[in-house]
């Protein structure tokens, strides 16, 4: 099915033409514009999931796919606590489930209550937390057999390297190891240990013998963990195990028979996103110019992640010698005021993200010819400023929900990156060393983020400049997702207890 006979069906499910421009306050033309443009915004498309019920069937906004309504019950996820120290994480895991309409029941291995109580966890839950095997009453009540069958997905969250092996050995001395043996629904682990433990090759090979009894991994993260230590081992981001979750379960309960849904369901899609990316060149004479050394490296990955993930994604790059990515619209510049108007003629998006090194600086007065040598002096040159593009985005009339803004800088990183930020209006600012390890970040195949928002800082490590696009598109999505900004998960501006490396500290951040 296309996407204008998916708008035609969507007509007709919800009373005809007529009524579904009522539904979403729009005209005739916008209606046909939908249809040319073979786009239906996510804002209109979850006020219409929001209405599907009231006309007997649900719509996923995502891929506009139909299922009807056999009964009430909300999707069933059977949560186990293990005890590692992200446990407190799985309180916020919970309310946030609890919001997308999940039925969460808990069950808490013994070690994971050294870290927090049976009731909070039941308060949250709205449902009594199981942790005893053989406890009688609750035989009484619930064996863990139909405890295990009425799931319709089962999430480890946190998992700890002692609860992987004893899955990957298919061991059951308590509540939780045995549900994971008597279960048949689907089986997430969102894995969360020291980075030591979570490289060490006992644990890999536990994971892999999981991951080939389809059972699925979402994270760990790469970053501070609380022992101090800093590598891969991190609490994935609770927006980004949600997502996790809600593409399987529709995946699971898609009715192909009264929807086919084209596509897989991706967590940017519908979402318009803007990006800037490169260096500008701002011209002295028809020779010479003022830029600088960005390679485009990283906006072009960042294209690349949303792309991937079901954006629509406007690239505009200044000179750089990549090749375009894949399934982007690419705008080629040279000058910080082009990229300005290329901006303003493709601001109508739900994000902008401004990635490019727009040079401060650029002649008054352009030579129309090429300045010689005078006496061996060089020739005077009047400087003036460009446009500040980050700026100018943040504070229009017509801004964007999210704008996001990156900050290069030599000294006192997170001092200037966040004055920076507030006084452009950015939602959010990356901010690295230009010097960091040593050499330049401009043409290096790495990066290492400060994470900047209004309400903290967070240290991203070094990592490839793909796997930073990645965590930000991530991150991006849990704020479409969740329609609001999940921003920095335990530190903030004036104290944060943030990782530095030695190049940030030898920098005085």
């Amino acid at each position: 099915m296309n996407y204008h006979d998916t708008l035609s069906y969507l007509m007709d499910a919800f009373g005809g033409a007529d009524n579904l421009q009522k539904l979403l306050g729009v005209g005739p033309s916008a209606l046909s514009n939908y249809r040319r443009r073979e786009h239906l915004p996510l804002n209109q498309a979850r006020k219409l999931s929001n209405i599907a019920p009231e006309f007997g069937f649900n719509l996923d906004p995502y891929t506009l796919k139909i299922s009807v309504i056999d009964d009430d019950r909300k999707p069933e996820i059977l949560l186990i606590i293990t005890g590692g120290i992200a446990a407190y994480k799985a309180l916020e895991l919970i309310r946030r489930l609890r919001d997308f309409e999940f039925s969460v029941t808990a069950v808490m291995t013994a070690s994971a209550q050294q870290f927090i109580t049976p009731l909070s966890v039941s308060a949250l839950t709205g449902n009594k937390v199981y942790s005893e095997l053989f406890d009688l009453t609750d035989e009484q009540e619930m064996g863990h057999i139909q405890l295990a069958r009425k799931a319709d997905l089962v999430l480890i969250a946190p998992a700890t390297a002692n609860f992987i092996g004893k899955m990957a050995h298919g061991l059951a001395d308590d509540l939780a190891s045995t549900l994971c043996l008597v279960t048949d629904a689907p089986i997430f682990v969102a894995p969360s240990m020291n980075p030591h433990m979570w490289s060490n090759t006992a644990t890999q090979e536990n994971c892999a013998k999981l991951k080939s009894r389809n059972i699925y991994f979402i994270g760990p993260d790469n970053g501070d963990t609380a022992c101090g230590e800093t590598g891969s081992g991190r609490f994935a981001e609770t927006g980004f195990i949600i997502s996790q979750i809600q593409q399987k379960l529709l995946q699971k309960h898609r009715n192909a028979d009264i929807f086919p849904a084209e596509k897989q369901t991706k967590p940017l899609d519908g979402i318009k996103i803007l990006i800037t990316a490169g260096p500008t060149l701002e011209p002295i004479d028809p020779v010479r110019f003022i830029g600088n050394r960005s390679s485009g490296k990283q906006g072009y990955a960042i294209a690349s992640a949303c792309a991937e993930q079901g954006a629509d994604v406007c690239l505009i790059s200044g000179p750089v010698s990549l090749e375009a990515p894949l399934d982007v619209r690419l705008i080629k510049v040279e000058t910080a005021q082009q990229m300005k108007q290329a901006c303003a003629d493709e601001l109508d998006v739900e994000c902008v993200i401004c990635a490019a090194a727009v040079a401060d600086w650029q002649v008054k007065q352009t030579a129309n010819a090429k300045l010689k040598k005078s006496n061996n002096k060089p020739p005077e040159l009047i400087l003036t400023e460009t446009p500040d593009i980050l700026s100018w985005i943040g504070h229009h009339p017509s801004r964007p929900k999210l704008v996001i803004g990156f900050a290069a800088e030599t000294d006192s990183l997170k001092r200037n990156a966040d004055k920076k930020r507030a006084r452009k209006n950015a939602d959010w600012m990356l901010a690295n060393s230009v010097l960091q390890s040593g050499e330049s970040v401009f043409n290096s195949d790495l990066n290492e983020i400060l994470f900047l928002s209004k309400t903290g800082a967070e240290y991203w490590d070094t990592d490839s400049k793909q796997a930073i696009a990645q965590k930000l598109v991530r991150r991006i999505s849990d704020y479409f997702c969740d329609g609001h900004v999940s921003d920095i998960q335990g530190s903030d501006i004036q104290g944060s207890n943030i990782h530095v490396s030695a190049v940030q500290k030898k920098e005085n951040i």
